[in-house]
């Protein structure tokens, strides 16, 4: 995708992209953890949810580039419907850290998305369950 079409997209749009991504980035990973269906499931509905995420971006934030807090902060301050399962800043700060993956990948920066996703990943697996 051009550049210059990225930039127009909405944050939202790219947290779109960004939650796919990394949802499927997540489970695909958790193999190499468990082959138990119920635990895959478990497991990766708690990383990907708005507060595992929230909490994720915050303890990867320093790793970030000012760039990528940018687009955090874009995605971060977008109109978005009332989150059900999270507090409102917690689906906002979700909702940056999804936009950020979905203009790495849009970008086609996969080693970059990589790197954050794994760090994600691996944040997340420190916390008590």
């Amino acid at each position: 995708m051009e550049e210059d079409l990225i930039k127009t997209l909405s944050p939202l749009i790219l947290a779109h992209i960004g939650d796919a991504y990394f949802s499927l980035y997540v489970r695909t990973r958790l193999l190499q953890v468990t082959h138990n269906i119920t635990h895959l499931h478990d497991l990766s509905a708690k990383i990907v949810s708005a507060p595992a995420q929230a909490k994720t971006y915050h303890a990867i934030e320093n790793f970030l580039t000012a760039d990528e807090r940018d687009i955090f902060r874009r995605g971060r301050n977008a109109k978005s419907h009332a989150p059900r399962k999270a507090t409102v800043t917690e689906y906002h700060a979700s909702t940056g850290f999804e936009a950020l993956l979905g203009d790495l990948f849009l970008r086609k920066n996969f080693t970059r998305l990589e790197e954050i996703c794994e760090l994600a990943f691996k944040e997340a697996l420190t916390w008590k369950t």
